[in-house]
């Protein structure tokens, strides 16, 4: 089934001259990230918004959605042992495989819409959604203008070099006390990124656990802005 979710379409009226997709963690759905449209609306006038749910049911909760099984991941183990953390991220890599095809319809659904093109659209991750967002920037034809992500991982990062087909420019936002992806994931992608000659910065957030805050939303905002013309 094609992916769907919930809008937020510009509050000025106007007809959308760009675009963000928001891509939900595991165990939530879109409502989890959409609530951030009306604040990015404030600062990205003219911006169409969508956060479309993951297509499977959460494996391990009575609700949410989940872009791909986490039923073998284990944040108590990367936290005993960092030295795990590359093989358990690239054992993600055929769940975010089999999920991309299912989100690229959707992003080339959504431009299609709106006669939109790649330069017009930001991804902003949350999670796994930073995960998926990372997975599927990096391996379109047409690169999208910017990509967000906080408090997510790099999956698949030992092949990213001859495989990657796009360079966006790349903004990582994590809490240092991230309890669920360890904070050491945001230095991890950032290296293998700038590697695979991806322009890309990181910023910790000092005691934030898995979650946005102000300052998270005020970087990333600052990013959109300078890169989603």
């Amino acid at each position: 089934m094609p992916l769907s979710g919930p809008s937020f379409l510009p509050s000025s009226g106007a007809a959308p001259k760009r675009m963000v997709i928001f891509l939900h963690g595991y165990g939530a759905d879109g409502n989890d990230l959409i609530g951030l449209a009306s604040v990015f609306d404030a600062k990205l006038p003219d911006t169409v918004f969508y956060a479309p749910d993951a297509p499977e049911p959460c494996e391990m909760a009575p609700y949410g959605r989940q872009w791909f099984s986490l039923v073998n991941y284990d944040p108590n183990s990367l936290r005993r042992d960092p030295h795990t953390m590359g093989a358990m991220y690239e054992a993600m890599l055929d769940g975010a495989r089999n999920a991309a095809p299912l989100l690229n319809a959707f992003i080339d659904q959504m431009l299609e819409q709106h006669k939109m093109t790649s330069d017009q659209l930001a991804l902003v991750g949350f999670s796994q959604g930073t995960m998926m967002a990372l997975h599927v920037a990096l391996r379109r034809k047409e690169p999208v203008a910017a990509l967000l992500g906080y408090s997510g991982a790099l999956v698949g990062a030992d092949l990213l070099e001859e495989e990657i087909v796009s360079r966006p420019p790349v903004r990582l936002i994590h809490g240092v006390a991230d309890p669920v992806v360890p904070f050491e994931a945001m230095a991890a992608a950032q290296e293998a990124l700038k590697g695979a000659g991806v322009a890309v910065d990181s910023h910790g957030r000092p005691e934030l656990e898995h979650g946005i805050d102000p300052e998270g939303v005020r970087l990333g905002l600052e990013f959109l802005n300078a890169n989603l013309s």
